[in-house]
């Protein structure tokens, strides 16, 4: 079998595992989130390094969600520094100052990627949501976060801050293969990642829409009549959703 057939069969071994394990879970992600949209709320999403990529999937995507605002910023990312960015995600009292930039309020979801889940920033992001009365999904590697060591001072990880806790069921480190004379390679969490973000938001659609409260959902711009129900979107949310 060629290192590309292994690859294939890996990702199709966790999303399996996935969605086995996980489907009870991304439907309590769905049920939760359906209940604050229903009621106002917004849902954000945010994450350090590569996990920031699944704030920005959720986010003004065709047949997504409209109230999603993903928590993003430069020096978290790679694209201004990758060496400076892993620095910065352990860095405490950072996450503060930024949820400060959002209009976040009591109600409202977070979703928080972090595939070890033991980094000062995302942890302190968990920790300042259920202050301000938020609800949290973390996405972690549960495995994985259970036996590694805190990297804030309070001593827990991501998962030991969140209401609901989804197992990107990864390998240790993320990468799943073992390749000869390279070592391992191959991650995992950025499939899981889109796949658990796509889950959770159509479980909140398909709740709403059993308790008769439609979804504002985004059409592709590319088809005909789709930018036209955009702009009436755009127009209500872009003095909501600061990434607008």
């Amino acid at each position: 079998m060629s290192d590309l057939n292994q690859w294939f069969q890996k990702v199709n071994e966790i999303v399996e595992r996935f969605e086995q394990s996980q489907c009870g879970q991304l439907e309590k992600a769905g049920v939760l989130l359906g209940h604050s949209l229903k009621d106002g709320g917004m849902f954000y999403v945010f994450g350090t390094g590569h996990s920031h990529i699944l704030a920005e999937e959720a986010f003004y995507r065709a047949g997504g969600l409209a109230r999603v605002s993903p928590i993003l910023d430069t020096a978290l990312m790679l694209h201004e520094g990758a060496a400076k960015s892993s620095e910065l995600e352990r860095l405490e009292d950072y996450a503060a100052r930024l949820m400060d930039c959002y209009p976040c309020r009591e109600g409202d979801v977070i979703l928080i990627a972090s595939n070890s889940g033991r980094n000062a920033v995302p942890i302190e992001m968990a920790m300042e949501a259920r202050k301000r009365g938020m609800k949290v999904i973390a996405l972690t590697n549960l495995r994985q976060s259970k036996k590694s060591t805190s990297r804030h001072s309070g001593g827990k990880n991501l998962w030991e801050y969140a209401d609901i806790n989804l197992d990107n069921c990864g390998e240790e480190g993320d990468c799943a293969l073992m390749l000869e004379g390279i070592g391992k390679t191959a991650p995992t969490s950025t499939i899981i990642g889109a796949i658990a973000i796509h889950g959770i938001t159509t479980a909140a659609m398909e709740w709403m829409q059993k308790e008769g409260s439609l979804p504002e959902v985004f059409c592709s711009a590319n088809v005909d009549g789709g930018e036209e129900k955009n702009k009436q979107l755009l127009a209500k949310y872009r003095h909501h959703i600061k990434s607008l």
